[in-house]
């Protein structure tokens, strides 16, 4: 094991990011050292690196950014049970305390007492990050690729807030095609609605919405005829307004034309998050049309998690589009460059290089097929 590591650090109190040598983590004995295989970046690293408002708010340096991973574990602590080395891990990035209202009902995405890897504590940018057991999730490596894992915990995010309610059927639009919005109209798509509408300013990300399943895309800038995005949804949708609208942008115009674009009784989820009060026309465009409103943040630990496993798993949703960067420790600033003009989508940071294929996974054995005895079935 080496002392020392690369790392993706704020080091300053200003815009940028700087990849240094520090030590290897030491674990305490309730933790595990993982050796980094994919780590992704998010809005939230992008913020961060710009040192906006909420990032000066928020972030005390030095601290080492990245919360999305997959990799090997290579040590355990002395009282973790459940992890061994050699496992191919992720983790949930939100740990909570386990003690509060939140954690002991079934709620602790809402742990008033969260830490965040990456935000309150070293995170995954770097070649090896510690992280309590409590929050390791297994991964299977012949089903699911590191620059795939990594992905799970914001893909997460799109699988809570899409399938919140009923979509089977149902006419969706999703307002900004970030990586959220990207993930939802995979998740929409994937789940029966009758039609997916995607709405992003950005040429690539309309591209990218395309390949993930989107009905439809439409500029929300600039308008077609003479109409605007929300009479674009309307005469797409069979002159209708849309059953569904997720705004994942947070942008307060996108917030806005969501309310418009719904139908009467139909329901708007609130995901993205602005960054400055927003005003809302609540009687028209809320009360009198009898609305459903959901403002839903994160995804729920773990139950969201065993529903991102599988869609990923089964060959549901393939996520492998939207991976546009693999990148080393060189290329990070050139990496969140790109990010903040909206030309790249999941940046992948590879630590280590570019991992060695797994093995494929085998066809799973069912009980109808030839040769399987009740002894296999019930093992």
């Amino acid at each position: 094991m080496p002392e020392t590591m690369l790392a993706v650090r704020k080091v300053a109190d200003e815009p940028g990011l700087t990849v240094v040598e520090v030590p290897v983590p030491r674990i305490k004995p309730d933790e595990v050292l993982v050796r980094i295989e994919a780590a992704s970046f998010c809005g939230t690293d992008l913020h961060i690196w710009k040192w906006d408002e909420w990032a000066r708010g928020r972030v005390r340096p030095p601290l080492t950014l990245g919360h999305e991973f997959a990799g090997t574990v290579v040590e355990v602590g002395e009282r973790v049970e459940h992890v061994e080395v050699g496992d191919y891990v992720s983790a949930e990035s939100h740990i909570t305390c386990g003690r509060c209202f939140y954690c002991r009902t079934g709620q602790a995405h809402l742990c008033p007492r969260t830490e965040i890897l990456g935000i309150d504590r070293d995170g995954a940018f770097a070649h090896y990050v510690a992280v309590p057991e409590k929050v390791i999730w297994h991964n299977d490596r012949k089903r699911i690729p590191p620059h795939i894992a990594t992905l799970q915990e914001p893909f997460g995010n799109a699988v809570y807030a899409t399938l919140y309610q009923d979509i089977t059927g149902q006419s969706v639009a999703i307002m900004g095609c970030g990586p959220i919005g990207l993930f939802s109209v995979a998740v929409a798509r994937a789940s029966g609605a009758a039609y997916v509408y995607a709405c992003d300013p950005i040429p690539y990300r309309r591209q990218l919405a395309l390949r993930m399943g989107a009905t439809a895309v439409f500029d929300p800038i600039n308008s077609e005829g003479g109409r605007d995005i929300v009479q674009q949804l309307i005469d797409a949708n069979e002159g209708y307004g849309i059953d569904v609208v997720l705004e994942m942008s947070g942008a307060p115009a996108a917030i806005n034309n969501a309310f418009r674009a719904v139908r009467n009784g139909g329901t708007v989820v609130l995901f993205g998050i602005p960054s400055q009060p927003v005003e809302i026309e609540v009687a028209q465009n809320l009360i009198f049309k009898n609305l459903t409103v959901r403002a839903l943040n994160g995804r729920k630990i773990f139950e969201t998690w065993y529903k991102t496993r599988w869609l990923l798993e089964h060959g549901v949703i393939d996520l492998s589009p939207l991976v546009s960067h693999r990148i080393g420790f060189d290329q990070i600033e050139e990496a969140m460059q790109l990010m903040s003009r909206g030309e790249a989508c999941k940046v992948v940071l590879l630590p280590h290089g570019e991992p060695a294929p797994a093995e494929p996974a085998k066809p799973e054995r069912r009980p109808t097929d030839p040769g399987i005895t009740g002894k296999d079935v019930h093992r």
